[in-house]
């Protein structure tokens, strides 16, 4: 077994047809069967069962699959570690970015990234999980950076960031004791709407409370958000990451929620039929890498629940 008959079987598996297997390796019907062919003699196992329909694999090309698909995704980071070496990275990357870290990190990383790999041409989409997932699928995007979902997605799924969600209010209006996230219900304020990923992350963490997320204005840019909050007495609850800039230079202040630590888990999502290249998986490098680096400078000036200030 090659490195070319895993690929055939490979697009052969996910395709469930010879027409599209074909095309998507580049290569005539006849050759893509003969291989597959060839492979199932080696293995002395039938690894499809050829339907008028589609291509449906066996059981033993189901475990092929699962032992297989390991192996490309090592190819592709082989490849990437030597491109990093070789410092010779091209090609194209389009990449789905949510709004809540396109305005944090996403400036910085893209300066220093194309001054490191100027043949390597970007484009960035910003909007929303759900919207990335959809254009993931469809080809639209070769990768996403979204929410972790609660559901399978069947596709890959790289983690990326763990970072904690924090109530915000203006410099100077501090809120009473946040014990838990039921003493945020009982602040004025503004949120998310619940089609957006962030509010359903706090809907999550207030299931089984006895109050609910009442919030008497919702706007789902993040960027206006923090706007009206440094502007007014207004609270709200978002990623610290979201609104770093803000509580750098001390135009908003972060509190943890006491008790009910809050969490969002970013991951970065592609086509399990289509690894991420060298561009590409450098690009998702920078971008964790800044992303960390950020968190841990906003760790230090986020008021604990613990501190003297969060307790008068």
């Amino acid at each position: 077994m090659d490195l070319r008959q895993i690929n055939y079987f490979l697009a052969l598996y996910e395709e469930g047809s010879v027409t599209r297997a074909a095309q998507r390796m580049n290569v005539v019907q006849p050759a893509l069967s003969m291989q597959i062919a060839k492979l199932e003699r080696e293995l002395e196992q039938k690894l499809f069962e050829r339907t008028p329909k589609r291509m449906v694999p066996t059981a033993a090309g189901r475990t092929l699959h699962r032992l297989v698909t390991p192996i490309q995704r090592d190819l592709a980071a082989a490849m990437t570690h030597m491109a990093n070496l070789s410092g010779t990275v091209s090609g194209e990357v389009s990449i789905g970015v949510l709004s809540s870290v396109t305005r944090s990190v996403i400036p910085g990383v893209l300066m220093a990234y194309s001054a490191d790999y100027p043949d390597v041409r970007i484009s960035i989409a910003d909007g929303y999980s759900q919207t990335f997932i959809e254009w993931v699928n469809a080809g639209r995007l070769d990768v996403a950076v979204i929410n972790r979902p609660a559901r399978r997605l069947g596709l890959e799924m790289i983690p990326l960031l763990e970072e904690e969600m924090v109530l915000v209010g203006a410099r100077g209006n501090a809120p009473p004791k946040i014990r838990s996230l039921g003493d945020v219900a009982a602040l004025k304020l503004v949120l998310p709407s619940k089609r957006h990923g962030l509010r359903a992350e706090l809907e999550r963490h207030m299931a089984g409370l006895t109050v609910e997320l009442e919030p008497q204005l919702e706007i789902d840019s993040t960027d206006s958000i923090a706007d009206l909050v440094a502007r007014s007495d207004w609270f709200t609850v978002l990623p610290s990451i979201a609104v770093h800039r803000q509580l750098l230079d001390g135009s908003l202040t972060g509190y943890s929620i006491g008790r009910s630590r809050i969490t969002r888990h970013l991951v970065v999502i592609h086509q399990a039929r289509h690894p991420l290249g060298p561009a590409a998986m450098l690009l998702v490098e920078r971008l964790r890498e800044a992303l960390h680096d950020t968190r841990e400078a906003l760790d230090p000036i986020l008021i604990r629940s613990s501190d003297k200030k969060n307790k008068d």
